[in-house]
């Protein structure tokens, strides 16, 4: 485990959702300004804007959730977490995009305020983001009773 620490999941889980939240703000402060500096400044696409300004925003939260975040929970392997964690994200923007649509489909009225199924969209995604990347793309490795990771997992490849 090289020094870190292990912090029980009761006293953990808490602290690592206002991390994971907090980090989320700056993701979306990058894809922001990535999005308007290239389509303002630079007269990008809309569409080819946004893919790197995500890109950008899911590998700068990817990096700070591992560094404090999930630092308790990151494996060696980073490319193979990297790819876990952008899926992640990437399903979760697909859950965001869907509840609003959904709500939007099914409650008209919402059109003079979209800010609303935007963030309800926002809500259900960040919780599958946050219980996916620490389930999923940033999961601890598997004990046994004894303390030991059982024949076959690895502590380096969570």
């Amino acid at each position: 485990m090289r020094g870190r620490a292990i912090v029980p999941p009761a006293a953990s889980w808490h602290g690592e959702a206002w991390r994971f939240g907090a980090i989320g703000i700056v993701g979306f402060l990058i894809d922001a300004g990535v999005l308007t500096w290239l389509v303002r400044g630079h007269h990008w696409g809309l569409y080819e804007a946004r893919a790197l300004s995500f890109g950008l925003a899911v590998s700068a939260t990817w990096y700070l959730n591992r560094r404090f975040t999930f630092a308790n929970r990151a494996g060696a392997d980073r490319s193979r977490e990297y790819a876990r964690y952008f899926a992640t994200q990437s399903v979760g923007a697909l859950i965001n995009l869907g509840t609003y649509i959904a709500i939007v489909a099914a409650l008209p009225g919402v059109a003079d305020w979209p800010v609303i199924p935007l963030a309800v969209g926002s809500g259900v995604a960040m919780l599958f983001n946050f219980l996916a990347a620490r389930h999923f793309a940033f999961a601890a490795p598997r004990l046994n009773g004894s303390g030991l990771a059982r024949c076959g997992d690895s502590l380096n490849d969570a």
